[in-house]
């Protein structure tokens, strides 16, 4: 349990930017929620690739194959991250309680391909 809240704590940060990154895109840049949400999970991914590397897994492994399976992982969490957005959002949500929703289903899915395949070990 220890490492899932390692976990939730880097995601944390890298959900700071993911949502930041939201918010300045739509509200500054006149996106679609659901493609202002991609571009802040890909970013958010890189601030959480290089935190659960070192804080959450200790991994020690090769970082490229790392690096890659988390992107692949990454990206299975924002394209199910975007279609809970663009369901919420169509249903009447507002895309920040959306994305809320979102980064809560996506964390429990992400925890477990990261645990398993990007960061296992063996």
């Amino acid at each position: 349990m220890p490492r899932f809240f390692r976990y939730a704590a880097v995601g944390a940060v890298a959900t700071a930017v993911h949502y930041l990154l939201l918010v300045l895109c739509v509200e500054g840049g006149g996106w679609p929620a659901f493609l202002a949400s991609g571009f802040g999970a890909v970013v958010g991914a890189q601030v959480a690739y290089v935190g659960n590397r070192w804080f959450t897994f200790a991994h020690r492994g090769d970082v490229a194959a790392s690096w890659w399976r988390f992107q692949g992982t990454a990206l299975i969490g924002a394209l199910f991250g975007m279609a809970v957005v663009a369901l919420a959002v169509r249903a009447g949500w507002h895309y920040v309680l959306a994305q809320m929703l979102a980064t809560g289903l996506a964390l429990l899915l992400t925890y477990f391909i990261n645990r398993r395949w990007t960061f296992g070990r063996g």
